[in-house]
């Protein structure tokens, strides 16, 4: 993007904001690249974040099961990426990662290998905004980490560190201007978590000034189960009625590894379809519910005078099973746990749109950097997607590169192919989908003769990217141990 193009497209997103001369508003000292265009005015950014949505799970994206008029909402007023994608985890804790991700933009195998706190050196998104002059909130799920939070926000409310907990038991914590975050302070929610964390965005909503450029992370733990929503959206939804995903299948057809971790106790085996609608059923009343609270966030944010000029982002951290593959959880890089919904929309951003370009969560980091004229930091891996948002590009990626721990890996391209390759206890098995005749990943054509170009072509696509991204496996190895690692285990 030449600098002329860049600084009219950041101005058609700014249109309408409240200039900001005279702020004093400093940039991350750990931003060195491309600097914001002179002049340029600074968005509110709302960030919707659910827990464990999958990518198919809204009305107006070709789901007429599921009712969620707000998300439907948020698809009429900008653009859905169809295609977006987390790049996996290390651990069954799927969402600790994909968190970690998207707050540092960068990839799975370059964070913190241990712990949950994000290191020093990793500038995290609400970081850069809160170091660029925003004012920064953040309530709900957190899940990295008590001292990233505190780098991160100059505000919040209802704030939860774990990774899951009963709805209406939310162990939380109240703001704390020290960063300390004291066991001891812990307490438990009251009410319902989604109606809890709206109510915190809501207040801090209205009594932010128009002046004052704020970042709004809305981070809900629903549709996470257990999954128990009010009786109303309950009734919404009554088993029977609810249709089995086209790829339903009892049992997954072997051993992927993962067959008894917790996610996968939530029913017994093999899954009746039963079973799967009465999961599939309490999983789309959970999103209807969360669907209503984002809508009560949205009409506060346009009572407030603040809609004109805020980003709005809404997204999910991973998919999940639900039946699907003959699995429940979210432990696989099938489309189902991988692909999530991903929609922006506000000033300067096309209405009504849908984009088929392939990209990760972790690519919104320097994307909102972009659209809030901010430089992006060297640290962040991530690719900006304002050149697809400008219509100047279809794409920015034309690969994503998917794992599972040390047992999965896998490769899709932009052209709809996908390669996952297994190893469990030394058995391999690998896996080959045709996307465009196959979008439920059901036909198997690793052992087809005519898709033989194709595997090979994946297969090296697939190792290159690994070494790329410095993944601690080598698929040339029986064990997918790297050679180093192994000589250390021998030590």
């Amino acid at each position: 993007m030449n600098n002329q193009t860049r600084r009219d497209f950041l101005k058609s997103v700014a249109l309408g904001a409240a200039a900001l001369t005279g702020s004093g508003c400093a940039t991350s000292p750990l931003a060195k690249k491309e600097s914001a265009p002179p002049g340029a005015q600074h968005p509110n950014i709302l960030f919707l974040f659910t827990d464990d949505q999958r990518f198919d799970t809204i009305g107006a994206l070709n789901c007429p099961e599921i009712q969620t008029p707000n998300m439907d909402r948020l698809v009429r007023r900008g653009i859905a990426f169809t295609r977006a994608h987390i790049m996996g985890g290390t651990s069954g804790a799927v969402c600790m990662p994909s968190r970690a991700m998207l707050m540092t933009g960068r990839t799975l195998f370059h964070l913190q290998k241990r712990g949950a706190t994000i290191p020093a050196d990793h500038a995290m998104l609400p970081e850069v905004l809160r170091q660029a002059g925003y004012r920064t909130f953040g309530t709900g799920k957190w899940h990295n980490g008590r001292s990233a939070y505190a780098r991160c926000f100059t505000d919040g409310g209802r704030i939860m560190f774990g990774g899951m907990s009963d709805h209406l038991a939310v162990p939380c914590y109240d703001f704390d201007a020290t960063g300390a975050y004291p066991r001891s302070a812990q307490y438990k929610g009251e009410g319902f978590s989604s109606v809890m964390f709206a109510d915190e965005a809501i207040r801090f909503i209205e009594s932010t000034a128009r002046e004052e450029p704020f970042l709004a992370y809305v981070s809900f733990t629903a549709p996470h189960d257990p999954r128990m929503a009010p009786a109303e959206y309950t009734a919404l939804y009554p088993p029977q009625d609810v249709t089995l995903p086209p790829n339903y299948m009892p049992e997954h057809p072997f051993d992927n590894g993962e067959m008894t971790i917790r996610d996968e106790k939530l029913a017994p085996w093999p899954r009746t379809p039963e079973v799967v609608r009465r999961h599939l059923a309490a999983y789309y009343a959970m999103i209807t519910h969360t669907d209503a609270q984002v809508g009560r966030i949205l009409d506060a944010l346009e009572r407030s005078g603040h809609a004109e000029n805020t980003l709005i982002v809404f997204a999910g951290d991973n998919g999940l099973a639900v039946g699907c593959h003959g699995l429940l959880g979210k432990q696989s890089v099938y489309d189902h746990s991988v692909r999530v919904p991903l929609i922006l929309c506000g000033p300067g951003i096309p209405q009504g749109g849908t984009s088929d370009a392939l990209c990760y969560l972790l690519d919104l980091f320097p994307t909102l950097c972009d659209l809030a004229a901010l430089p992006i930091p060297e640290s962040v891996e991530g690719r900006s997607l304002v050149p697809v948002l400008r219509g100047d590009r279809p794409a920015v990626r034309d690969s994503v590169f998917l794992a599972y721990t040390k047992l999965h890996r896998g490769i899709r391209t932009a052209d709809n192919w996908k390669l996952i390759k297994y190893n469990v206890r030394g058995q391999q098995t690998t896996q080959l989908f045709d996307l465009n005749r196959d979008p439920y990943e059901m036909r198997n054509l690793a052992r087809d003769e005519s898709a033989a170009g194709r595997l090979a072509e994946l297969s090296a696509l697939l190792a290159g990217r690994m070494r790329e991204l410095d993944d601690f496996c080598d698929l040339s190895e029986p064990s997918w141990e790297l050679a180093r690692d192994a000589e250390e285990n021998r030590r």
